[in-house]
């Protein structure tokens, strides 16, 4: 599964310690910036800002993560600086309630550095596991790796949701408080495991380099171009609505803080049970037939909100976007990795996360600029008019747009639906090894 090198086996394995306190981190944040914001005080079209602006900021900063690690002679030293910073950003997070008038702008502010100094890092840290993973165990690895920290992540969310629950009864910032603070403690945690990695030697080319206006303008000949404008028009269509299933829960269906964690955390524990299985046929059948497959299932998803609000059928759906979701998060992380050459792939991660991340931003400022102003229509909450959109759009990237993309590798061939049951082991995959590409 893992390189020969006895040093990549030890980094590898600072990798998961450091993977588990970074996720016991994300569950303590990711899912509750946006009720701290409605506690705040904040407004429909705060959310919208508050998923746009990090997305922004991180999309520009990390645009500078290959040549910082080059003026550096070290990815690891600007994942240590990044990660550092970004545990920083988590102690003024904790006081943000005290800030009276101006706390909302601030809380917003605090989030998008925290976002952008994370952000820094992925370019290069993709880099540098990429460069200690054995290419063909790659799928299988990481979707090991992801579901294992995912159940953390889970168990982290939990606690936190938990916790607010709990504080709701008597101070509910105080809660927010704690939370925010053991994130910091967890970041730093984290921060030390990441100092213990072994870094591979990297040598840089002058055929390594290629700028914004280089990748752009290969849009029409580069396969990896146009899978990269395949992602991020997706995700700026799922971004119309995605940012805003928190408000729709919280202020409109006014669900309580461990009903919220509880729908949140079945995608989350859905893809952590699933990720594995989907690693594992993507490195035989190829990352792109997953996309192709999970670009479908997650088309369907916030169309499903519509039919009914009762929070255990919504478990149930927000199952089956995390199963969806794992699929084609994953497999979009890993055919960077092939695609790439390891002198380019930080590079390449830099603008792939650029445009997915620009895409993100515009998706949620679209989504809040209409929010506001369209009427509910023929349903009852307003908030459904996007999520009908985002849904019409979604269907048409999936099934309408041809985008003409290419595995970069021998891989198996399969039908969509043989895949499909054979991740949920329902019916083993049908595959020719006479059959490949």
């Amino acid at each position: 599964m893992v390189s020969k090198d006895s040093s990549s086996d030890r980094s590898l394995r600072y990798s998961i310690k450091d993977g588990v306190f970074a996720s016991l981190m994300n569950g303590c944040t990711l899912d509750y910036f946006t009720p701290f914001l409605l506690a705040l005080g904040g407004t429909v079209r705060h959310v919208g800002v508050l998923s746009a602006l990090p997305s922004l900021l991180a999309s520009i900063i990390q645009l500078k993560s290959p040549d910082m690690a080059i003026r550096l002679k070290s990815r690891k030293r600007v994942i240590n600086i990044f990660a550092l910073l970004q545990a920083a950003m988590l102690v003024p997070m904790v006081f943000a309630f005290l800030l009276g008038p101006v706390r909302v702008a601030v809380f917003i502010a605090i989030v998008a550095l925290f976002t952008a100094f994370g952000s820094v890092i992925n370019p290069v840290w993709g880099s540098l596991m990429a460069d200690l993973v054995r290419e063909d165990k790659r799928g299988e690895y990481f979707g090991w790796r992801n579901k294992t920290l995912g159940f953390v992540t889970v168990l982290s969310t939990f606690a936190a949701g938990f916790i607010l629950h709990e504080a709701q009864r008597f101070s509910l910032f105080l809660g927010f408080a704690v939370v925010f603070g053991a994130a910091f403690a967890f970041r730093l945690i984290s921060w030390r495991y990441l100092k213990k990695m072994h870094e591979p030697a990297l040598v840089h080319t002058g055929d390594d380099y290629f700028s914004l206006y280089d990748f752009v303008s290969r849009i029409g000949s580069s396969n990896f171009a146009r899978f990269v404008f395949f992602v991020s028009i997706t995700k700026f269509c799922v971004n119309i609505a995605s940012p805003f299933f928190a408000v729709l829960m919280l202020r409109d269906l006014k669900f309580d803080y461990l009903t919220y964690t509880a729908i949140t955390l079945a995608a989350t524990l859905a893809a952590n049970l699933t990720i594995k299985r989907w690693g594992m046929h993507a490195d035989k059948v190829g990352n792109l037939k997953v996309l192709r497959l999970t670009s479908k299932l997650v088309a369907f998803v916030p169309l499903l909100w519509i039919f009914n609000q009762n929070p255990a059928y919504l478990f149930f759906i927000q199952a089956f976007s995390g199963f969806s979701w794992a699929g084609f998060n994953l497999s979009a992380s890993n055919f960077i990795y092939d695609s790439s050459t390891p002198g380019k792939r930080a590079r390449c991660i830099a603008y792939f996360n650029f445009f997915n991340g620009l895409s993100l931003s515009l998706g949620a400022l679209f989504g809040g600029f209409l929010a506001v102003r369209l009427p509910s229509g023929f349903f009852q909450y307003n908030l459904m008019n996007i999520i009908v959109l985002s849904t019409a759009l979604r269907l048409l990237m999936a099934f309408v747009v041809p985008f003409n993309l290419k595995e970069v590798r021998r891989v198996e061939r399969i039908k969509a639906h043989q895949l499909f049951l054979s991740v949920l082991s329902l019916k083993p995959a049908i595959v020719r090894n006479d059959s490949r590409r």
